[in-house]
């Protein structure tokens, strides 16, 4: 997670931009991070390159929204479901559908990862899952990054004892929507681009298994494609 970013003073001021675009922030969601616009600008890229009339996208773990909002709203004809577990989020991030005027195209859900996308989105029909989930271990955040959660919700960090414990579950449960060439494409913590990586891999349904690297040459973004038999 970034240091430079106030986040008392973004709550203060009720607001934080990500992608160029002033995003709602309230306490019972993640302040959206700078570094975060990697993956957002990634996702636009993929999505491009597919070059379909009307692209299905799912936002999982979309804290307050600001993934789902800045790609409907960099890709004018993706439609997209979002999903978070908290009251907090779900209630921020339809509050950024709303100021964005994104209604017609966004929907905010609740629910544990895509338990809450059974019913709105069917098997095999998504071409693009974007997932900004929980990295920090257990441990670090007692440790060194204990100072994280004295602002924010500790759902928005804590990843099981070695931060990956959400990139486990969706590298399986996204299989079940993706359609057979689409696309999962993660955040990840500093360092633990070849662990997700090797998540992708040990799944054997995935192909086109990359990292994303920033401008201070840190991969912050991994990413993969299903397979055609997957």
């Amino acid at each position: 997670m970034s240091e430079d970013i106030d986040v008392a003073e973004a709550y203060g001021r009720g607001n934080a931009v990500f992608m160029g675009m002033e995003m709602l922030v309230a306490s019972g969601a993640l302040v959206p991070r700078p570094e975060t616009e990697l993956l957002g600008s990634t996702a636009v890229n993929v999505l491009h390159e597919m070059k379909l009339p009307t692209p299905r996208v799912v936002d999982m773990c979309c804290g307050a929204g600001n993934l789902a909002c800045a790609i409907a709203h960099h890709v004018p004809t993706a439609r997209v479901w979002a999903s978070d577990l908290t009251d907090g989020c779900v209630a921020v991030a339809r509050g950024n559908v709303v100021h964005h005027g994104l209604a017609d195209r966004v929907s905010i859900h609740q629910g544990d990862l895509f338990e809450a996308l059974a019913t709105p989105v069917s098997p095999g029909s998504i071409d693009v899952v974007v997932c900004n989930p929980p990295y920090i271990s257990e441990k670090r955040l007692q440790g060194d990054r204990s100072h994280l959660v004295t602002l924010e919700p500790r759902e928005a960090f804590a990843a099981g004892p070695y931060g990956i414990a959400i990139h486990l579950r969706v590298v399986k449960d996204a299989l079940r929507y993706l359609r057979p060439g689409g696309a999962l494409l993660f955040e990840v913590g500093l360092g633990q681009d070849r662990q997700v990586a090797s998540l992708f891999e040990r799944s054997r349904s995935y192909e086109g298994i990359r990292a994303i690297i920033n401008r201070a040459g840190e991969a912050r973004v991994v990413l993969g494609y299903t397979k055609s038999q997957h």
